[in-house]
């Protein structure tokens, strides 16, 4: 059963290898994804990996957690599924 993370607080000059080659150590990564703006392109400091087992990801969470990359104290804990309590957007802004 695979397992989803959640991966904060890493540099925003990190690439999705860089993220992936991080987490490979720990076991089989099946994605790795970077969350970027979607005006700019630019990393938000945050992603998420996913990986094929369940104790690998665990493993994963236990060795990275709090571990320093660049200057910065990473988060890694497992993803909680997307809430749907956000209304939709339906593009565009408001403005008077």
């Amino acid at each position: 059963m695979s397992i989803k993370l959640y991966v904060g607080g890493f540099s925003y000059s990190t690439t999705e290898e860089q993220l992936n080659n991080m987490f490979a150590a720990h076991g089989k990564v099946l994605s790795a994804k970077i969350i970027t703006n979607r005006d700019t392109g630019d990393s938000k400091g945050f992603g998420f990996v996913e990986m094929s087992e369940l104790k690998e990801g665990q493993e994963a969470i236990k060795a990275l957690n709090g571990k320093e990359s660049n200057g910065r104290s990473l988060v890694v804990n497992q993803a909680r599924p997307q809430s749907s309590s956000r209304p939709p957007s339906y593009g565009g802004s408001f403005r008077r």
